[in-house]
């Protein structure tokens, strides 16, 4: 008899994640912008920012995934994770732990399989 493993935690924390990042991009994007409204150069944190924001919507696809196809969303959270951590560091630990901790949740999970 297969089981079906319920996976709503790692898609909670995958989807919160992608969440906080995006607040994240948005305030990198926001402090960019201010940066160069006084001194004329933000050194690229706008930039970083929208890669912030593409991997916190990349971290979002793959929480979603997790059910259908939990390797692929395993290491796509995982890239997530390291992606918006080397992207706008500080302002996206937060998603970063949240998104590594629900990938490597996604691939410690076995599969019940019928035998």
């Amino acid at each position: 008899m297969s089981q079906n493993i319920s996976r709503t935690t790692e898609k909670v924390l995958g989807i919160i994640g992608g969440i906080l990042g995006m607040f994240g991009g948005i305030f990198a994007l926001f402090l960019g912008g201010v940066g160069t409204a006084i001194n004329g150069d933000s050194g690229g944190l706008g930039g970083l920012g929208i890669l912030a924001f593409v991997f916190s919507i990349l971290g979002i696809i793959t929480a979603i995934l997790v059910s259908s196809k939990p390797k692929l969303a395993g290491w796509g959270l995982i890239v997530s994770a390291v992606g918006i951590f080397i992207s706008i560091s500080l302002f996206g630990i937060i998603p970063a732990i949240l998104f590594l901790i629900a990938g490597i949740m996604t691939l410690i999970k076995k599969e019940n399989k019928e035998g």
